[in-house]
């Protein structure tokens, strides 16, 4: 079983715009800890893609000069999103994924969004606010019952909750446009951050 620390329990819930979001998370009580900031990720698999078919993934998250690395586990089924999560900062993403590469990971799915993270004081659990190509979204982590108080505050019922991926929720929007999801979620080649809404 593994420690508490490595696994994540989290939920998303889709906002309107990220000016509402900020809104809600002031008078909810929440602070900015850490500045709004584009996250490109990419995830490693297999050549037959073993670890989709398991519900694992392994991740490289490169923001603001740093890059993380993550691990995965198979996600439990409930009204909250849990599973196993290792992550640790490595100093040279480039390298580490050549690493993964010449193990027989390879790149198979990119992602972008912009995040800012917020907190309320003395209290465990993270909120972030998510601005995504799929729209725009908070992310909850913490303890269930954390997570049911927080989304509560928020003006957000249990029945609001989303335990699907980006990747899913993208695909799904691209299914119904008619459009191909590709290997990835970005945004547009011509977007900028002033396409979005202003730092937090």
């Amino acid at each position: 079983m593994p420690a508490p620390r490595y696994r994540e329990t989290e939920i998303k819930l889709a906002l309107a715009d990220a000016a509402i979001g900020r809104k809600l998370l002031k008078a909810a009580g929440f602070a900015c800890t850490r500045k709004r900031a584009l996250e490109s990720n990419v995830l490693l698999d297999t050549s037959d893609g073993r670890l989709r078919r398991d519900g694992r993934l392994i991740r490289l998250r490169w923001t603001a000069g740093a890059c993380l690395l993550t691990y995965k586990g198979p996600p439990k089924s409930g009204r909250h999103k849990s599973r196993q999560e290792i992550e640790v900062d490595v100093g040279d993403g480039k390298a580490m994924q050549v690493i993964l590469e010449q193990l027989g990971f390879l790149p198979s799915y990119r992602y972008e969004k912009y995040r800012s993270e917020y907190r309320r004081s003395s209290e465990a659990g993270v909120a972030t606010l998510d601005e995504t190509p799929v729209g725009v979204f908070f992310e909850l982590e913490g303890s269930p019952s954390w997570i049911d108080k927080a989304a509560k505050s928020l003006g957000f019922r249990r029945s609001d909750y989303i335990t699907k991926s980006y990747a899913t929720l993208w695909g799904e929007q691209c299914e119904e446009a008619g459009k191909l999801t590709g290997k990835g979620m970005a945004f547009p080649p011509s977007h900028t951050s002033s396409t979005l809404s202003k730092n937090t």
